[in-house]
């Protein structure tokens, strides 16, 4: 294992907005961009690209591996719109996460700051793990945000006598294990296992920039559970405390320390 310091389930109800979660496109896109630098060279068949969201991804795995069949596949059908017709060069599925299984044997599976929505991670990656056949390589990277502002301050106003009325049946999101758990849960079962956690500084820019950025992503399944004449309250305490936690600098940027953790397995 190496560690470097740089400094879901399906609904009735679609709460993916694609066009807030682009609004920090860049930003979102780095850690893709890393992650699929270390996947080594190799001419894939069937590439399946696991919360491929709005298919920014996909296209990147398209470019990598043209010759291969890029699946992408996701639970929300707002952000699969948004992606099929972004990406008309790949396929994509729509379908719940915990239950898909291909109809074959995988080369690649690579998830982007997706698995984190799911629970049960020991059961769930070695059953990625096993839709792979050998050779096949696992690529996936999610946030370790759980024990920050960003993420703390979601629950603690979520179970505030001024919100949790309309909160309760919100779903926390599933902590992520740690480095060494997930190294001791694969090491058996990879013929080769690279794990590390990067912080990235993002520098954001406008009003309330972190508040904005959690509403395409983490903050947004409470958002949707307000009603809609009390929503606006929500957002505003959360982004009350955000600029506490994260203070916009004199020049107009706010930083937001992000802290992501990497996995590519072989088998």
């Amino acid at each position: 294992m190496t560690t470097s310091i740089k400094t879901a389930t399906n609904s009735s109800k679609d709460i993916w907005d694609a066009q807030q979660y682009m609004r920090f496109g860049n930003e979102r896109l780095r850690p893709a961009l890393d992650l699929l630098a270390y996947v080594p060279e190799q001419e894939p068949q069937l590439v399946v690209d696991l919360g491929c969201g709005t298919g920014n991804v996909s296209a990147l795995l398209k470019a990598r591996w043209p010759a291969a069949d890029v699946l992408g596949v996701d639970s929300s059908a707002n952000m699969l719109a948004a992606a099929s017709a972004a990406v008309p060069e790949c396929r994509f599925a729509h379908a719940d996460l915990n239950q898909w299984r291909p109809d074959g044997l995988l080369d690649v599976i690579y998830s982007n700051v997706t698995l984190q929505w799911l629970p049960d991670h020991p059961t769930l990656l070695p059953r990625l793990l096993s839709l792979l056949q050998p050779g096949g390589w696992l690529a996936l990277q999610m946030p370790a945000m759980q024990d920050t502002p960003l993420r703390q301050v979601q629950v603690e106003l979520a179970n505030s006598p001024q919100f949790a009325p309309y909160l309760g049946k919100v779903k926390q999101q599933p902590g992520i294990l740690s480095a060494e758990d997930y190294y001791d849960l694969l090491r058996t079962r990879s013929s080769m296992l690279d794990i590390w956690e990067t912080t990235y500084l993002h520098t954001l820019s406008g009003e309330d920039a972190v508040a904005n950025w959690a509403a395409g992503t983490s903050l947004r399944p409470y958002l949707d559970a307000m009603p809609d004449d009390r929503r606006e309250d929500f957002r505003a305490a959360y982004a009350e405390k955000m600029r506490a936690a994260y203070p916009q600098r004199e020049n107009g940027i706010t930083l937001l320390p992000f802290k992501r953790l990497f996995i590519v397995a072989h088998v």
